[in-house]
């Protein structure tokens, strides 16, 4: 494919080596909608047979470029239409028995996860909505690869709160049904504004209403190439020099993702959907976005100048990546997960990084509030509280917010969550103690916006 730039390529993959690049996901996402019928059982088998058609090649083809492309794929990934659409027009809900089946699924083709099983309802819930999102606590704490989102906002129909509320207490009642693994089933569910249909990221993943039959998403991630890019720079070189250096890597690293998606999209016999340029970290050492910001001259990431530096960084990554593709979507950008980032961790840990300051840094990031581990006693009217200020970041600012904590349960400030794997491990954070009980429960819906009446 001559639009790709040979040179450009192999210089990346010499990063693979040393500065963590790698293909974080492959996500094939999937509509659901001709699986839907009156009776339960047939709509689980339906969607049951419909991803194994799909999906049972995925893993074994993704290995194959991975060995012959030397670049790692971290994960493989099925995303599907909003389960509260597909079980809705059953005589009897039971959306638990449709996770089920979706965690079955993943199994048999042997993804790790699977994202959809959620709703949208940014404007108001149908009963179907209702009782999904009823149904998360179980769902997650009874499977395995089942990812959970729930869009309760956006800049055009304002913010549910009577979502919002809900929503609070469902994230409480998950992360309790699994308190022996420290409320991991929280980490699998996210609350969302303004969220994208093509995202190939957990845990937000779906198959927006919109999106055609199936799709091939990429997720890309190179945070360690990035800080050895910086790295390589003069201590004195201004911030301009900065932000064309990111860009320069984004571009090198859009292009091998492409290469990648278009390859395996190409094998499975589906289109190419869109690359998502977003640097998402790891527990590793060195792939690390709190790394990038240090490199630029923070002693510590959360101090003041923090919140500069990584719009900085966010808008240089976008503008890298859209120069090399026409199909940048989902989130793009850069991820500040805390227990997922080991800069994040230390910061975190000497106290440099707050709960408050990480809402500041949202009103730049690529997404919000993510994977940040809370005492598990917090009320959750004060988690309601939380998703409604990060759902206001994301309405006023017409982007996409989101908000991933978890109440560890039986722990508090001074303890460690442990997860394992790509979520890592995070200190417990410390939350405000007064009360937002009154401010939540009013119910109804903030308005938009004014900017929202733009036809």
């Amino acid at each position: 494919m001559e639009f790709f730039n040979a040179k450009s390529i192999l210089e990346t993959i010499e990063m693979i080596k040393v500065h963590h690049l790698d293909i974080r996901t492959v996500t094939l996402a999937l509509s659901l909608r001709d699986c839907i019928t009156d009776d339960i059982k047939k709509t689980g088998d339906k969607v049951y047979n419909k991803i194994i058609k799909y999906a049972k090649n995925l893993k074994t083809y993704a290995k194959d470029l991975e060995n012959e492309y030397s670049i790692p794929i971290v994960n493989t990934r099925i995303a599907v239409t909003p389960m509260s659409i597909i079980g809705e027009s059953a005589d009897e809900y039971d959306y638990v028995y449709l996770a089920k089946v979706l965690d079955k699924a993943a199994h048999e083709v042997d993804v790790d996860f699977i994202g959809g099983f959620g709703a949208l309802v940014e404007k108001g819930c149908t009963r179907g909505d209702r009782a999904l999102i009823e149904s998360i606590p179980q769902a997650l704490s009874e499977t395995n690869r089942i990812c959970s989102s729930v869009n309760v906002a956006s800049s055009k129909a304002g913010i549910n709160m009577n979502a919002v509320l809900l929503m609070g207490k469902i994230i409480k009642q998950t992360a309790n049904l699994t308190a022996k693994k420290d409320g991991i089933g929280a980490a699998k569910l996210v609350v969302f504004c303004n969220t994208p249909g093509d995202n190939p990221f957990m845990a937000g993943a779906f198959h927006g209403y919109s999106e055609p039959e199936c799709a091939l998403n990429i997720g890309v991630s190179g945070p360690g190439v990035v800080l050895a890019a910086i790295k390589s720079l003069p201590k004195d070189a201004d911030l301009g020099v900065v932000a064309n250096k990111i860009k320069t890597i984004a571009f090198k690293i859009t292009t091998t993702g492409e290469l990648i998606g278009r390859e395996l999209a190409n094998r499975l016999g589906i289109p190419f959907g869109v690359i998502d340029l977003s640097l998402a970290p790891t527990p590793a050492i060195g792939d690390s976005v709190a790394g990038i910001l240090e490199a630029m001259g923070l002693e510590r990431t959360g101090t003041h100048g923090t919140t500069a530096a990584l719009a900085m960084l966010n808008d240089a990554v976008k503008k890298g990546g859209i120069m090399a593709s026409s199909y940048v979507g989902g989130l793009s950008g850069a991820f500040i997960p805390v227990s997922e980032d080991a800069g994040m961790i230390e910061a975190a840990q000497c106290g440099a990084l707050t709960f408050d300051k990480l809402e500041a840094m949202t009103c730049v990031c690529s997404v919000g509030l993510d994977m940040i581990a809370i005492p598990g006693n917090t009320p959750e009217s004060t988690i309601s509280a939380m998703i409604a200020d990060e759902m206001a970041i994301g309405m006023i600012n017409k982007k996409t917010t989101a908000v991933r904590v978890i109440p560890v349960p039986g722990k508090g400030v001074g303890d460690r969550a442990y997860y394992g794997g790509l979520l890592g491990e995070a200190p417990i954070l410390d939350v405000h103690k007064f009360d937002s009980s009154v401010f939540v429960n009013r119910g109804g819906r903030i308005p938009a916006p004014i900017h929202s009446l733009n036809n």
